[in-house]
């Protein structure tokens, strides 16, 4: 039987990594011969969750390697999100629950999108569909993915689904779903050790708005202001990106996980688009804050794509 590999999007978060495992235990459950694989580093998040459950992270790759016949997408769709050769592999199946943009295939997949907090909310829809019990270990990883994605259940993104399928896959993995969780955020949101490189490339995604190209980066932290204490250097940092990557703007966000906003530093021809967007004033510091937002996907990339394509 060939090997299908399933990974998420570069730049991993937990949601991503954790769907690429969740859904290879399925598929091997269910007779397929899947690997999961990452496209990026792990993150302290995401490592918090690995060793509470005793789980090893998935393989890094770089490129889909010839030997694999079939790829199947997790927690993504767009081709610029996805690994380098992506274009040069038989997609069979995408699991996502982000908004559908650059994707097409030559033939047809089994394409799965629903608009739900997480992609491990799917998922854990999915093991029920094919009978098949979720161990204690892969429910500790589809929980820890909710509540990444979720902020701990505190999103506009998070759905009465998602709060069911948390609270389930809690009472499975034996933990407290508000305990555990904050610790995983809080262990997430230690970013001592970064380098400002790091702060804006390790959850970075690059987005089609119209004409425009947005690449947006985003932090959790506790103390922003910890943050943008390096702005001189996140800035010099950024400004290459745009200039290496041909950007029209680049939006970093930084998120207060104890006060569920979110301040932004925005760069870029296409900067502007950021204050009509969000009905605010970037500062002389090219800085704003965003009250109550705090989901990328549903708050941040629709207003900027609305403002773009107008």
């Amino acid at each position: 039987m060939d090997k299908t590999l399933i990974f998420g999007h570069k730049n991993p978060d937990t949601d991503t990594i954790f769907s690429a495992l969740a859904y290879a235990d399925l598929k091997n459950k269910l007779g397929f011969d899947a690997e999961p694989a990452r496209l990026g580093s792990v993150s302290k998040e995401t490592q918090f969750a690995l060793d509470y459950f005793s789980v090893e992270a998935p393989q890094f790759i770089e490129k889909v390697e010839e030997d694999v016949k079939d790829v199947i997408l997790v927690d993504h769709n767009e081709f610029q999100q996805s690994v380098e050769n992506i274009k040069d592999v038989h997609i069979t199946e995408v699991i996502d629950h982000h908004r559908i943009s650059n994707f097409e295939t030559k033939e047809p997949l089994y394409f799965r999108a629903e608009p739900v907090g997480c992609t491990a909310t799917i998922l854990n829809k999915m093991y029920k569909e094919n009978g098949v019990a979720v161990t204690k270990d892969i429910a500790g990883l589809l929980l820890s993915a909710i509540i990444s994605d979720s902020l701990l259940l505190k999103s506009p993104t998070c759905t009465k689904v998602d709060v069911e399928a948390a609270y389930e896959l809690a009472e499975i993995a034996g933990v407290n779903l508000e305990t555990y969780g904050f610790e995983m955020l809080q262990a997430g949101a230690d970013l001592s050790d970064k380098s400002v490189l790091d702060l804006i490339t390790m959850d970075a995604k690059e987005f089609s708005m119209g004409d425009a190209k947005v690449e947006i980066a985003q932090v959790n932290a506790v103390d922003t202001t910890k943050i943008y204490q390096f702005q001189t250097d996140l800035e010099t940092e950024i400004a290459q990106i745009i200039k290496d990557k041909n950007l029209d703007l680049f939006l970093f966000v930084v998120t207060d996980i104890l006060n569920n906003d979110s301040e932004v530093l925005a760069l870029g021809e296409g900067k502007d688009n950021v204050n009509q967007a969000f009905n605010v004033s970037l500062d002389d510091n090219n800085r704003a804050l965003l009250k109550g937002v705090v989901s990328r996907k549903k708050q941040i990339v629709t207003n900027l794509t609305e403002e773009f394509t107008k």
